[in-house]
């Protein structure tokens, strides 16, 4: 069945052409109140990206995901491959956060905190204004043949955009491995560590592709989320909204004339200037209500606010409104969907929070030797041996450990270290014998409480179990 004339528009992309081939967009450069704040909004987390990964907190890094080590920094809290649990907690509360304020909000996140759009629309976008022009100039400069102003505007743009997609890609192998190897890796020289080298020319590589050729083609078919808006949006959802009734009312939009009542011959405030189509950054019409591309970027805002305020009706034709303001006046409120987002965090939060506070910042693991039972010593001594990996998520070294029993007379015995130091950031393993008398032991199996001394603190317990003789009677 053929789509009605007004719904054709969700056959395809915006960015496709009927041809089927990319057809690219050249967005008006916006300019407004939202625009001004999304700058401020865009420049603070563009200083926190760049500085994240070189802020250390009690000597950690604030934010690391260093996936081949599985070690993780988030706010300065280090997970290990044994806090993997909490590392899921708190993904878990990132992800139910982000569907929190799609449910409520829109694509709020895309429009304002997503790396891509900043990157895209306040960094490259604006040099692209900057050395090309606003729109018409970008469209005449791609029509123009290659002369010399053309070639010397494109390899001027293009190396500026190779090199911030390499200082990108260094920042981000820093969140990877860390900003202390970064630097080192860069003081010792980039051929000192070639397998380090090709995966930065790759990721610099791959940026450079995103920015100066996919753009926005990675909101709107590489990115998933922007899919999700059709299960997570319903009509009390905020989003960028064109108010239909007010901008067709009865007979529809139509062009404006100076000194003609629209209201008396039955038109909306809609001029229909497309000014709201040039300057969007996917190349919608936003008048068509919610779509795919649309990533929130109130840029259509502010240029129908503008042209409202030039012919003398009121703003917000386009605005912040969910469809049940707009068709029946309601006033946005928390829905029993947004109040069980709002429990599960707060469950999610409080769980993590506990969860962190109980954590050691050493955690010790003992485990039996494999295929060893209990050997006899002079005696009745029975002797087991164990190993041990103490990890140490601090970034001090802990220095003269020691083992003892607590709920046992007995002796622990390391084998090949008289003193145990654990690095920080770091582990040590090693082998112990613990030796007890036959005649305190309960039984064949007994459960032994093992206590972690450094410097003659208790800094951790962790419990093993003990194989002796069975006993007959």
């Amino acid at each position: 069945m053929e789509a009605p004339p007004n719904e054709t528009f969700r056959d395809s992309i915006g960015t496709i052409d009927e041809e089927g081939k990319r057809s690219w967009i050249y967005p008006k450069k916006p300019s407004g109140r939202f625009y001004e704040k999304r700058k401020i909004v865009s420049y603070f987390l563009l200083a926190f990206l760049f500085a994240a990964p070189f802020i250390k907190v009690n000597g950690n890094q604030f934010l690391m995901f260093n996936v081949l080590e599985r070690r993780f920094n988030i706010f300065g809290f280090p997970f290990w491959p044994q806090d993997f649990h909490l590392f899921v907690i708190s993904m878990l509360i990132g992800v139910i956060f982000v569907t929190f304020f799609t449910v409520g909000f829109g694509r709020i996140f895309c429009g304002w905190i997503c790396p891509q759009t900043i990157f895209m629309e306040m960094v490259f976008r604006r040099i692209e204004y900057w050395i090309d022009g606003d729109r018409n100039k970008q469209r005449k400069l791609e029509r123009q043949k290659w002369n010399a102003e053309k070639i010397r505007k494109r390899v001027f743009k293009w190396f500026i955009f190779l090199i911030i997609s390499f200082l990108i890609a260094n920042v981000f192998l820093a969140y990877l491995i860390g900003s202390d190897k970064l630097i080192k890796y860069i003081t010792d020289g980039p051929f000192e560590h070639l397998g380090t080298l090709f995966p930065l020319l790759i990721f610099t590589a791959v940026f450079y592709f995103v920015f100066a050729w996919f753009r926005e083609q990675v909101c709107i078919i590489a990115c998933p989320y922007g899919r999700l808006q059709g299960v997570l949006l319903d009509n009390k959802s905020i989003v960028v909204a064109y108010d239909h009734k007010r901008g067709e009312a009865e007979n529809g939009r139509k062009k404006f004339r100076k000194n003609e009542d629209r209201k008396a011959l039955g038109h909306g405030d809609c001029i229909d200037c497309l000014q709201c189509v040039h300057v969007c950054p996917t190349g919608i019409d936003i008048r068509n209500g919610t779509q795919l591309e649309c990533v929130n970027c109130t840029a259509c805002i502010d240029e129908c606010d503008h042209i409202m305020e030039s012919i003398n009706l009121p703003k917000g034709l386009i605005r912040y409104a969910s469809e049940n303001e707009i068709d029946k006046g309601e006033k946005f409120k928390f829905t029993a969907r947004m109040k069980g987002y709002i429990a599960v965090l707060a469950i999610l939060t409080g769980v993590l929070i506990g969860m962190l506070l109980l954590r050691n910042d050493v955690e010790a693991r003992i485990l039996r030797l494999p295929g060893q039972l209990y050997e006899h010593k002079e005696g009745t001594i029975i002797s087991n041996v164990f190993t041990y990996k103490l990890v140490n998520k601090t970034s001090e070294a802990i220095e003269n450990v020691s083992f003892r029993l607590r709920n046992y007379k007995g002796e622990i015995k390391l084998v090949s270290a008289s003193k145990v130091i654990v690095p920080e950031e770091g582990l040590a393993e090693g082998t112990l014998f613990i030796e007890i008398d036959k005649g305190d032991l309960k039984g064949d199996k007994n459960k032994l409480t093992i206590e972690v001394y450094s410097n003659e603190e208790l800094i951790e317990t962790t419990t093993v179990s003990f194989l002796g003789p069975r006993s007959y009677n």
